[in-house]
């Protein structure tokens, strides 16, 4: 390390900013759900392209996490931090001030790409600051995992509230001052130098795994329109699916490769990443079709609707800051996984009962605070033993991996539970009774991710912790 550690006080400070970017990198996901309608009509999206402002984020993000992990660990988790929020700023106001649809898409691109950067170097940056602690370290990693979920409920509140009050740019026009404020003040709080790693960038092997990724999306949420027989379909999703075996073809011939493969050695890291799959394929699903039942069953405006999931968030927030060290620290991680899963399922199946005519107090509340708890209990033990089991020169390759896990879940989970929600109706604007049976079928198909991450972590996950894991207070 090239530079002194900043000192105690500082270094909370240091976590603030972490936990800003990842509330930030969350946030910029959902934060446009509520705007989508007024951009339809002023961009001139059409109905089914829409999801593209959506997943031109998440593909962007997820397809490039690897990289942005990869150049945090070769040029320093600091300056890649400070770079990613300069296009993600950059990205904001693009899209912000698009006035047609390929701007906007481009626009979403860049800060996917920006995010990609920050989130990897802020997973690194976190280690650096707490790894010599463990207690502080899990610590510092609860607050860090909740706020993800407070950026994805914070995102809904907030894009209500801008778009009610003021405009929809304004919902990308909002990540310009803050990135400001955190470029001017995270020179202090963070520490900079590298942390050893020598080599190349694996560029081909980057835009593989984003195109793979981008394919095999679009084949899923074209199979809403164009139908799953069409060929259409399948030859999108068959192209996603040869490029994703192309990437780890190249990962393994390369010298120097984007992810080293021998690293999914290190034991539990595949069941980890597997469980970071999985929740988010389960979670973002949920949190998208609960906002759309709110509001277009129920009749909430965008102000109620975000403040209706704020109970969640305070829910999630508590049981990863509080409640998870402890149960991690009494049984180690396993445990809080596979039961947080099998929980998560639980909400996601409670959930499903949804009626056209119901309220709020009887049909979302009582399974959005079920669901919260099995992703808290699920979430912190999943991330802490994926980036902890790497060595400390491939940090930023493993918070490249666990964040791409989560976030490739995420994009595949929405569009294959999107493709089932409209199979049951959930397009049919104006008839409560067929969305209310899209969505239902949706937190059915949510649940049964969740399921199958519980059935399948533990036949990967070895009982015995390895000696170089992280230890918790």
């Amino acid at each position: 390390m090239s530079s002194s550690p900043p000192t105690s006080n500082a270094r909370w400070w240091g976590l603030f900013l972490i936990a800003l970017a990842q509330f930030m990198v969350i946030m910029d996901a959902s934060i446009i759900g509520v705007a989508l309608p007024q951009m339809q009509v002023d961009l001139g999206f059409t109905p089914h392209d829409l999801s593209w402002v959506f997943n031109a984020y998440v593909i962007a993000l997820g397809g490039l996490l690897l990289l942005g992990g990869r150049l945090s660990d070769l040029f320093g988790p600091r300056r890649m931090f400070a770079t990613g929020w300069v296009i993600l700023a950059v990205g904001s106001l693009v899209a912000g001030l698009a006035g047609d649809v390929p701007v906007e898409l481009i626009g979403r691109v860049m800060q996917g790409a920006g995010s990609a950067l920050i989130a990897p170097a802020a997973l690194t940056l976190l280690m650096m600051l707490f790894g010599g602690s463990p207690k502080e370290l899990t610590k510092a990693m609860a607050f860090y995992g909740a706020a993800a979920p407070a950026g994805g409920t914070a995102g809904v509140f907030l894009g209500g509230v801008i778009t009610e009050f003021a405009s929809w740019p304004w919902v990308f026009l909002i990540n310009v001052p803050i990135a400001v404020l955190v470029l001017l003040f995270m020179w202090k709080a963070l520490p900079g130098g590298k942390l050893g790693a020598r080599g190349s960038v694996d560029v081909i092997g980057a835009l593989t795994v984003t195109l793979g990724l981008a394919a095999l999306v679009y084949g899923i949420v074209r199979a809403e329109v164009a139908g799953w027989a069409a060929a259409e379909t399948w030859i999108a999703i068959g192209a996603g699916v040869v490029l994703l075996v192309l990437f780890l073809v190249i990962q393994r011939a390369k010298r120097e490769p984007l992810m080293r493969l021998s690293i999914f050695r290190s034991p539990n890291l595949g069941a980890a990443n597997l469980a970071q799959v999985l929740l988010g394929g389960a979670w973002v699903p949920m949190w998208f079709f609960l906002n759309l039942y709110l509001q277009q069953v129920l009749g909430f405006t965008a102000f109620p609707a975000g403040a209706a999931l704020l109970p969640m968030t305070i829910l999630i927030m508590l049981g990863m800051i509080v409640l998870a060290p402890r149960i991690i620290a009494a049984v180690g991680p396993k445990a809080p996984i596979v039961l947080g899963l099998v929980v998560l399922a639980a909400g996601l199946g409670w959930m499903a009962f949804i009626r056209p005519d119901g309220n709020y107090w009887v049909d979302a509340f009582g399974p959005s605070l079920v669901v919260a708890f099995g992703q808290a209990l699920a979430f912190i033990p999943s991330l802490q033993v994926a980036i902890s089991a790497a060595p400390p020169e491939e940090g930023g390759l493993a918070s490249g991996i666990v964040n791409t896990s989560y976030q490739v879940g995420s994009a595949i989970g929405l569009a294959a539970v999107s493709a089932v929600a409209a199979g049951f109706g959930a397009g049919q604007l104006g008839d409560p009774e067929a969305l209310t049976r899209g969505y239902s079928a949706a937190f059915i198909a949510a649940a049964v991710i969740a399921l199958l991450g519980a059935i399948l972590v533990p036949a990967f996950f070895r009982t015995k912790r390895p000696a170089h894991s992280l230890p918790v207070a």
